[in-house]
């Protein structure tokens, strides 16, 4: 059987293809950010590299509603934090953190950071997350702790420090603050966000309850082997997206 087209890993003709494909999923991220209720004020951001001015990323406008933002409304911000395509404002946080970790890590096309309720709850805790479920097995060994609050994240040393702290993984929890996610994809990037974002709910929900039964070392590394990959999180991106252009198919203008 062939596999479906909206399934396989897209090519592009040309960089300009590559750099809308981005675009259009980074809009589509916002919107589900704003569908799952991510969103809080001013706060959050997702960005995707620009795959033909490689220093330079796409990020949502300062103070623009999620559930608002169109593909056309994205803005291009370089490595000094000047906008050089859009008509809209950055926000400084997003410019102080998603900066760094682009710089840092070159296979990294997207970044996501918001202030989801379950993350915030979770980062307060001071640790990171435990393989309690098969899900939540996606990050065992892939994510970090920044152990530290100073503030807001304006000042590009502290994001250094971030990204120096997510080292070569997929996620990063900011204690006292939230969640931060990476990819090889937009696609990835985004999925995973809204994964630990469910995970930390999980573990909330389960240490409530009782005492944790957490899945060996053995088992929890052989499972993030299977569904921690950037492919499976790419993958795994595909029916929020199909749901998200049916449903708002405005997002793509």
């Amino acid at each position: 059987m062939t596999t479906p087209a909206y399934l396989r890993k897209p090519t592009f003709d040309s960089p300009v293809a590559e750099r809308e494909h981005r675009k259009q999923r980074l809009a589509a991220g916002l919107r589900l950010f704003a569908k799952f209720g991510f969103e809080e004020g001013v706060a959050g951001h997702i960005t995707a590299r620009d795959p033909i001015e490689t220093s330079t990323f796409w990020v949502n406008p300062f103070a623009m509603p999620f559930a608002h933002i169109r593909v056309s409304d994205l803005i291009r911000v370089n490595s000094t934090g000047d906008v050089v395509e859009g008509d809209y404002p950055v926000n400084r946080a997003a410019f102080a953190i998603h900066s760094q970790i682009h710089a840092a890590r070159p296979d990294v096309i997207a970044a996501a950071h918001s202030h989801s309720i379950h993350g915030r709850a979770f980062s307060s805790l001071g640790r990171t997350l435990d393989p309690i479920n098969q899900d939540a097995c996606a990050f065992y060994g892939d994510h970090a702790l920044f152990d530290d609050y100073t503030g807001i994240v304006t000042d590009l040393d502290e994001g250094k420090r971030i990204a120096h702290t997510l080292g070569g993984g997929k996620a990063v929890i900011l204690r006292n603050h939230g969640l931060l996610t990476v990819g090889r994809t937009v696609d990835a990037a985004l999925f995973w966000f809204i994964a630990m974002e469910r995970s930390c709910q999980a573990q909330l929900l389960a240490q409530a309850a009782g005492d944790l039964v957490l899945i060996g070392p053995d088992q929890a590394a052989a499972t993030r082997a299977d569904i921690g990959t950037d492919g499976f999180g790419r993958l795994s991106f595909q029916p929020l997206w199909q749901k998200i252009i049916r449903e708002q198919p405005d997002l793509l203008d």
